[in-house]
């Protein structure tokens, strides 16, 4: 893309001056668009050493109110940020609706630079390709715009640049070692960008190359990029967004219906003897997880009242309280509702040998966002393919995923629902909406049937528990735990 970038024939002075001037007003008008529209917009400048890409995002935000817009740098991960999965730094930079979000360097630079240093192999380089071509796709179908820009120079310009803040001692730091690694060899790290610019341009997303051989030069095309692509977006904002098939091997699952609770109960003496064995042995492997840094993602869906407190309860005695989080997830917040639905998600990820669980999970968006109307169809009818890549993302990174749907029948919910209502101390866990829930039953059974059928891959498949005896699914879900986890650490 380097060799044959389409580059805009500069303009003479005056002309440059007007059009400069012309943008400026014109991004100053398309913030108050862009808030009223809550459209969120990610800018991510990358480019290549002294191209001049800090001096651009400054040119840029000098037009717009402090108040819309934040600035990311993104440099090496620290030792911290490499125990996640590569996309959750990015994730968390994501701007709210109405906002802007600049980005000075970010994914194209961390894999590049790896590619560069010889640390990422060309299997890996794949894995990582899919990985940022999902991660850009679900952002622009749930209503990101993303501005891509590169800011190319050629060696010559580079070695001058280089040369003239390595002569002033109040600028020489500015230079790094990759700066000058690229200068060095800038036709095999022009072979890399290049690749990588092919790789991830696409229609939702393309990339603009940038003439960067002169400072008002470079603002000018950004600007009129960012705001053909704010425009552009705007006219698209309430445009359904086309539902990409699945493509994941699903395993065959069975309807809630179809679930019996026949001979899955335990005797008092049964569910002792095998949750102390069971705790023990979990109580070890969390050991060898943490030394193997393997992280492990438990999340729990089902019934109200099917018993999903307690079984985490007998899952996290076993752990050590150092290594593991419970979050128990409720309506999204004013500021989670302002971005992709997976960020709250994304942000509580654990670190690698670490553990987390989910008490409810983002399969809400194909539960009660589709239900109760919080999300349109066509947003929850994409979830379930959002949904899966999140997951084969976690699995890539090396997660151990266990998803439990803890199951009871229509009787035992009604029965749990009296007890907790003619309870005092239990009447705290019952409420109107759970009543309400409950007469729309067959509704959810629906809703649930779907997301089972739909996401139970072969990486992450669902186990139900059934739970009308709790000791019993309380026993299953650390057998399967303790099952899962022996068959990774192997």
């Amino acid at each position: 893309m380097l060799k044959n970038a389409y580059l805009s024939e500069k303009p003479d002075k005056e002309q440059l001056k007007a059009r400069l001037k012309e943008q400026r007003l014109l991004l100053f008008k398309n913030q108050t668009r862009i808030r009223d529209s809550k459209l969120p917009v990610i800018v991510i400048v990358e480019g290549w050493g002294t191209a001049g890409k800090g001096t651009l995002i400054g040119n840029i935000i000098n037009n717009i109110d402090p108040r819309f817009y934040k600035v990311s740098n993104f440099s090496d991960p620290t030792p911290d940020e490499k125990r996640y999965p590569m996309l959750k730094r990015y994730y968390e930079a994501l701007p709210e609706q109405g906002k802007l979000r600049f980005c000075n360097s970010g994914w194209m630079s961390e894999i590049t630079r790896g590619r560069i240093r010889g640390e990422i192999s060309d299997k890996e380089y794949e894995e990582k390709i899919d990985s940022i071509r999902r991660f850009e796709r679900g952002l622009t179908d749930n209503g990101y715009l993303v501005v891509k820009l590169f800011a190319h120079i050629s060696a010559e310009v580079q070695k001058k640049r280089i040369k003239k803040l390595q002569d002033d001692i109040d600028t020489k730091w500015r230079v790094s070692e990759n700066d000058l690694r690229q200068n060095k060899d800038y036709k095999e790290c022009s072979k890399i960008f290049d690749k990588y610019l092919e790789d991830t341009n696409m229609p939702s997303s393309p990339w603009y190359i940038l003439d960067a051989s002169s400072e008002k030069w470079t603002e000018l095309q950004a600007l009129e990029r960012l705001n053909e692509g704010i425009d552009t977006a705007l006219q698209n904002h309430s445009l359904a967004v086309p539902i990409i098939q699945n493509t994941f091997p699903l395993k065959k699952m069975p309807k809630l219906k179809e679930i019996t609770f026949e001979g899955k109960e335990l005797t008092d003496e049964e569910y002792k003897e095998k949750l102390d064995a069971l705790q023990d042995k979990l109580s070890d492997l969390h050991n060898r997880l943490y030394r193997k840094r393997v992280p492990l993602i438990i999340a729990y869906e089902g019934w109200d009242a099917a018993g999903k407190g307690g079984n985490i309860k007998r899952i996290a005695e076993a752990l050590d309280p150092r290594g593991y989080e419970v979050h128990p997830i409720s309506s999204p917040e004013p500021h989670e509702k302002a971005r992709h639905f997976l960020w709250r998600f994304w942000t509580r990820l654990p670190k690698d040998g670490h553990v987390a669980i989910f008490d409810r999970t983002w399969y809400g968006r194909v539960m009660v966002e589709r239900i109760e109307g919080f999300c349109t169809e066509n947003d929850w009818k994409r979830a379930y393919n959002e949904i899966n890549e999140f997951e084969k993302e976690l699995d890539t990174w090396g997660a151990v995923l266990i998803k439990f749907w803890v199951h009871i029948d229509k009787d035992t919910q009604l029965e749990r629902f009296n007890d907790r209502q003619n309870t005092p101390e239990k009447r705290w866990k019952i409420t109107d909406e759970d009543w309400r829930n409950r007469e729309k039953w067959d509704v959810y059974e629906e809703a649930v049937n779907d997301m089972i059928q739909k996401t139970s891959t072969r990486f992450a498949p669902w186990h139900i528990l059934e739970s009308v005896d709790k000791k019993y699914a309380r026993i299953r879900a650390l057998e399967i735990v303790v099952e899962e986890l022996e068959k990774r650490l192997k």
